[in-house]
């Protein structure tokens, strides 16, 4: 079934750079060997091989190859969790969400020690307490693994990478709420807590590596870089600025509505990269220098690799009603709780149909002409190389070399359930 009454759509192709790393396994071990770690592990030692909760390329290679090079100094590598309260704040939860990475002691025939316990290590000037997993302290070594890229919610030349993973990642829930309770005073600067904790955990903890990753915008690892502890500060806001302009982008600075299919933890740490959207300081609305401007975003559903965690729900306007089916409610809260973004656990104006949402968004446009609609229609905010535009952006997309028109616009289609049938199908 068609709808005459909604905007046509037309694909679109965006061209990205590609570049991907041909052996990853062969960049970790050469990044490995660069580093001072073989300096430090003795045979017989453990090493902590520390560990998050994102959907990151080739993340089961690389911490294969972390605990084989491990292996082969004679240590004993054990994988730790460091992914704050995310799998519900608890050990199993945790260690669920790392197998579903194959990231387990089948795969990599280690173990995994997923306690929620930690220690306080230090405290900060004004009495914050520095909170500290356990299972890492305890280890003779620790080797952190992240992707760095741009946060969702903070700024600074430190965002999300190997120093965030480090407070809130292995502070474990106790260290994670304590950090977001804070960033409000700090105008969601985390560089300026980072530089304060982060040499006391070097001095504190053992602390040796931190294993940095980037993507590119076609979510292939394009860079790994080991880094010794004492040169993370100064390293890491390098690699974000690389991180920066490889990530991926809509097509257009402005939209009346961006489809999102689909949200989840694996996708952005707030369901759905505010960075992509142009939501990073106001759930609703971009900042007045901030791109692209969207007016509405219609999420319609959840990724099954998220396990119920609709972190982001909230940041979206409206919603398809099988998304909140897919939401385990309490660990949406717990996680947002946690993190101080409260607002992205809240509830959009939800509709049993893909094709009943459309209409009533329709509705809310500012202009009379349905050909004159800006809609983008995206997958998930971390694949955008091909997505679909309706018909008012097809003047512009054939003027720029950098976009790929595939086809002329049609109407969109839907099936017995009056929801969307993907083009591409």
């Amino acid at each position: 079934m068609t709808d005459a009454a909604l905007p046509k759509f037309f694909r679109l192709r965006q061209k990205f750079p590609s570049m991907a790393i041909d052996d990853v396994p062969a960049a970790v071990r050469d990044a490995i060997a660069a580093s001072s770690l073989s300096r430090h592990v003795s045979p017989g030692q453990t090493v902590a091989v520390c560990v998050g909760s994102r959907g990151i390329a080739n993340l089961a290679a690389v911490v294969a190859t972390t605990a084989g090079e491990i292996k082969s100094l004679g240590a004993r590598p054990i994988i730790v969790p460091a992914m704050g309260s995310h799998g519900g704040a608890t050990a199993a939860g945790q260690a669920a969400v790392l197998a579903r990475y194959r990231v387990d002691p089948t795969s990599l025939g280690c173990p995994v020690d997923a306690s929620m316990e930690t220690l306080v290590v230090g405290q900060l000037a004004g009495g914050m307490p520095i909170h500290f997993a356990r299972s890492a302290h305890d280890a003779d070594h620790a080797v952190v693994i992240n992707r760095v890229k741009p946060h969702t919610r903070l700024i600074g030349d430190l965002e999300s990478g190997i120093c965030k993973m480090l407070l809130i990642g292995l502070g474990k829930r106790d260290g994670a709420e304590i950090y977001h309770r804070e960033f409000p005073q700090v105008d969601y600067r985390f560089d300026q807590i980072a530089r304060q904790v982060v040499p006391i955990l070097v001095r504190e903890t053992p602390l040796r590596l931190g294993i940095a990753l980037v993507e590119d915008a076609y979510e292939q690892t394009s860079h790994v870089e080991a880094i010794d502890a004492a040169e993370m500060l100064d390293r890491e806001p390098e690699i974000l600025r690389i991180a920066r302009g490889r990530m991926p982008r809509l097509p257009f600075d402005r939209a009346d509505l961006v489809i999102v299919d689909q949200i989840g933890k694996e996708i952005s740490g707030s369901g759905l990269d505010t960075n992509v959207v142009g939501r990073k300081s106001n759930d609703k609305a971009a900042a007045a220098d901030e791109f692209p401007k969207v007016r509405h975003l219609y999420v319609r559903g959840l990724t099954e690799k998220s396990a119920g965690n609709a972190t982001g729900i909230g940041i979206a306007e409206f919603c398809h009603s099988r998304l909140l089916r897919q939401m385990n409610t309490e660990i949406t809260r717990i996680n947002c709780l946690t993190s101080n973004h409260i607002t992205a656990a809240a509830i959009p104006v939800d509709y049993p149909s893909d094709r009943k949402a459309l209409e009533v968004c329709l509705t809310q446009r500012l202009c009379v002409d349905p050909a004159d609609v800006r809609w983008i229609w995206i997958r998930d905010t971390l694949h955008l190389d091909r997505v679909a535009c309706s018909e008012a952006y097809r003047d512009e997309a054939d003027a720029r070399d950098d976009l790929e028109r595939l086809d002329d616009p049609t109407a969109l289609t839907f099936d017995d359930q009056d929801d969307l049938i993907d083009a591409s199908d």
